[in-house]
């Protein structure tokens, strides 16, 4: 004989109001420390999150030292010690009223936190520029005017212009903008560390899509930079085309 649905609602009610109290009278104890633990966690976190928008205010401070200029622009590399791939250069401009927490020199970001704070980036600024130089390039004409190229090339791709560049530690030639170089500037202004983390993402990025061409060097976990294993298989390979021959004539 079918059970109709009134029954069945009617039998899990009165379970529950036979059941419920000797469960609770059981497990209060238990009920009670796990209410603890949520508000005990939501209260870190909490302090945690207050904590971060307060470092993150002090990041804002040389874009409000400079608030006269219209459009500010946060300038870094990364890649300029690797023994292999390309120098990349950042340029992010971020609008003043910009929600951005975590910001920090890339090196101090995990990989995956520095992925998702990249796609936040490109999100929320209001432009974004690369710029490359090749192993090549650095072996022409060395590593830092290397930089200066695709520092100027990563200027050149935004749209709007900025009118004050603030750079990590360099003044880059040739730049008719006015210039601001900060020493450690990527873990000193918001501008700069989101263009430490676009460079860096970036190039990482590079590095593990040569690791597919030269899976014998370990590029997508060294990035370039000269580990013991790297160092090994350079000298049992020999040089790539994308290693930089000024780099590494002491190791083979």
């Amino acid at each position: 004989m079918a059970v109709g649905i009134g029954e069945v609602k009617a039998q899990l009610q009165a379970a529950c109001e036979n059941e419920l109290p000797a469960f609770v009278a059981r497990y209060e104890g238990d009920l009670r420390s796990g209410v603890r633990k949520c508000v005990e966690t939501a209260r870190k976190r909490m302090e945690a999150l207050a904590k971060e928008r307060a470092r993150t205010e002090k990041l804002w401070e040389y874009e409000r030292r400079y608030g006269g200029y219209s459009c500010i622009c946060g300038i870094d590399e990364a890649g300029r010690g690797p023994l292999a791939g390309p120098v990349v250069a950042g340029a992010v401009i971020l609008p003043a009223d910009c929600d951005l927490l975590y910001i920090n020199d890339s090196k101090q970001l995990s990989e995956k936190k520095r992925e998702e704070l990249y796609s936040e980036i490109m999100e929320k600024a209001l432009c974004c520029g690369v710029g490359y130089a090749s192993p090549q390039r650095i072996d022409e004409i060395n590593i830092l005017q290397a930089t200066y190229e695709a520092m100027r090339e990563a200027i050149g791709k935004l749209h709007p212009q900025p009118d004050l560049l603030l750079n990590d530690a360099v003044t880059i030639p040739e730049v008719s903008i006015r210039q601001v170089p900060i020493i450690k500037g990527d873990a000193k202004s918001i501008s700069i560390g989101a263009a430490s983390i676009v460079a860096k993402v970036t190039r990482d990025r590079l590095m593990r899509e040569y690791d597919q061409l030269f899976p014998e060097y370990g590029f997508a976990g060294n990035k370039g930079y000269g580990s013991e294993a790297h160092i090994k298989a350079l000298r049992k390979y020999g040089p790539t085309s994308i290693h930089r021959k000024s780099f590494i004539h002491h190791f083979i």
